[in-house]
């Protein structure tokens, strides 16, 4: 029986060799697997829309690139990786010396044996990326360069999943589904929030939760911009993304820096013992930039394993698919489920009875208990509670104050919330 580590690697693969961009083909044809494992509604926005202070682009699509020596043996093949080929390439047929080409051609010569991601969205380019050692390789040529594509009026792609909830407020769970033959950035973060999003559906949580499966920066900013008038209602958001290398969790703080998201993550994080880092929002990153830019300001933070830019194989053809590990996938996704468990249950509460400590024997509330290990931290936790419960502390207050589990927290209102001494 696999692990759902296992089936979240599965993933992982089957995607790693579809040719991703901002927009095109490869976009969809992602957002075709993705939708097997969860419905999905997909949106299809014409090029030239106009979206907050961006428009959407040309569509761009790639059939074949190489680059040939003088015997036709493709020394650079987008066949091979798509990572050969410089993002949104406009169509070249040419042959000529090294010389000139080099002027097309991108390396790591700090990674001689790795090839770089590159992208030329908003000017017209066209390059490839190789090894350095290959490039030492070439001889001075003719070379033919070939990149059949086409950059012409289209569509952006992006998609949605929604998990209904009791209440209309919304979490986002958002991820980039933009890049290349890159499987930490960002295929385990697509993986984790697929069975994220499985998982939730599983009972009917408090929240309802939106799931965006968008490319980078330009979906984001188009998701926002089509949906302005549902944006009072979401409450929390998380953006995942270079989930499943085998580096610490890393959160990142949502612009705010105190949102309730912001401090449910902490908490989890830290209660969990899992190695971890906290750090400070910074208008670099993933998509939480677009989510929290000052006219939307919303609560969304980041989830990560080791940050963007902070692993050597980052950007390159060493992010492949053994970079990944189901375990570590696994870790995220659990700490997610753990996260949103307390988002779900953490409220406010007004004791009914708050002049002096309510009797809770006759009540029953502590014959409830009878049985548990953990008896006195649940009877000390629904006094904390009562204690606390004016309208103001929620049940993370409460935890964080008494240093006690939320769930012991959460559980013990809801005892007393059965029993009518407290109410939301």
């Amino acid at each position: 029986m696999t692990t759902p580590g296992e089936e979240m690697h599965a993933l992982v693969e089957r995607l790693y060799p579809l040719c991703r961009s901002i927009t095109g083909d490869g976009v969809r044809a992602t957002l075709d697997v993705v939708g097997e494992y969860v419905p999905l509604r997909v949106h299809e926005v014409p090029t030239g829309t106009r979206v907050l202070d961006w428009t959407v682009p040309q569509e761009w699509n790639i059939r074949d690139a190489y680059v040939a020596d003088a015997t036709g043996r493709r020394v650079v093949d987008f066949a091979a990786s798509s990572l050969h080929v410089l993002g949104y390439s406009v169509p070249v047929a040419a042959t000529m010396p090294l010389s000139e080409l080099r002027g097309h051609l991108h390396t790591l010569p700090d990674q001689p044996d790795l090839v770089p991601y590159r992208t030329s969205y908003y000017t017209p380019e066209w390059g490839f990326c190789l090894s350095q050692n290959t490039l030492d390789a070439l001889p001075d040529g003719p070379y033919e360069v070939r990149i059949d594509s086409t950059l012409a009026d289209g569509h952006l792609t992006y998609a949605e999943h929604v998990v209904p909830g009791r209440v209309a407020d919304e979490v986002i769970v958002s991820s980039h589904v933009c890049h290349p033959a890159l499987a930490n950035d960002n295929l385990a973060g697509i993986a984790v929030a697929v069975f994220l999003a499985r998982a939730l559906a599983e009972g009917t949580p408090h929240y309802t939760y939106r799931f965006v499966f968008a490319p980078g920066t330009i979906g984001a900013i188009t998701w926002l911009a089509r949906n302005a008038e549902r944006i009072e209602r979401v409450k929390h958001g998380l953006v995942l993304a270079c989930a499943g290398d085998r580096g610490r969790l890393t959160y990142k703080r949502s612009r705010r820096g105190d949102a309730e998201i912001d401090r449910v993550l902490r908490h989890v994080l830290e209660t969990s013992g899992r190695p971890h880092g906290i750090v400070d929002f910074a208008p670099y990153g993933y998509d939480e930039r677009q989510y929290c830019s000052p006219g939307f300001d919303l609560g969304v933070g980041s989830l990560s394993r080791t940050p963007y830019g902070g692993y050597p194989e980052y950007h390159t053809s060493a992010d492949d698919p053994d970079f990944v590990s189901p375990e570590a996938m696994e870790d995220t996704l659990a700490v997610c489920r753990e996260a949103f468990a307390v988002l779900d249950r953490n409220r406010r509460y007004v004791n009914l009875s708050p002049y002096g400590e309510p009797q809770l024997g006759r009540r029953g509330l502590y014959d409830s208990l009878g049985g548990r290990s953990d008896a006195k931290e649940a009877q000390l936790a629904m006094l904390w509670v009562l204690s606390l419960s004016d309208g103001g502390p929620s049940l993370l207050d409460v935890a964080e104050r008494s240093g006690l589990p939320f769930d012991t927290v959460a559980t013990a209102a809801e005892a007393l919330r059965d029993a009518g001494l407290i109410k939301a």
